[in-house]
């Protein structure tokens, strides 16, 4: 199982981005069952939790993106996305689709680049 993130870039701080990911090697229902999530690694830090989207699709973010990110999945093709808006240098960070337990082999992620 591979999830394959996509949409990265270089912004400018106030901009927006979509970052999307496929997952590969799942069938449709396992897929649909688990909560699904975005996590992202800064520089020199570790790995860090920041969006999760439920089967039934409630979602929950870090406080740091809440109220600029939204996460959405679309179950049929087995992705999930992250709108990402209002965008911060602190943002800056190579972006992971996986479980919010981790329970995926991960994927190259996404650079995102966010200047001032």
């Amino acid at each position: 199982v591979q999830p394959v993130e996509a949409g990265g870039g270089l912004v400018q701080a106030g901009g927006s981005l979509r970052v999307s990911c496929r997952v590969s090697g799942i069938i449709t229902s396992e897929f649909n069952s688990r909560t699904m999530a975005w996590h992202r690694q800064a520089p020199g830090k570790q790995r860090e939790l920041v969006a999760t989207i439920t089967r039934l699709g409630s979602t929950n973010y870090a406080d740091s993106v809440k109220g600029r990110f939204t996460i959405f999945r679309d179950n049929a093709n087995k992705k999930i996305h992250l709108q990402m808006n209002n965008l911060k240098p602190e943002d800056t960070a190579v972006y992971y689709c996986n479980t919010d337990t981790r329970e995926l082999t991960w994927g190259q992620g996404t650079q995102v680049t966010v200047s001032s």
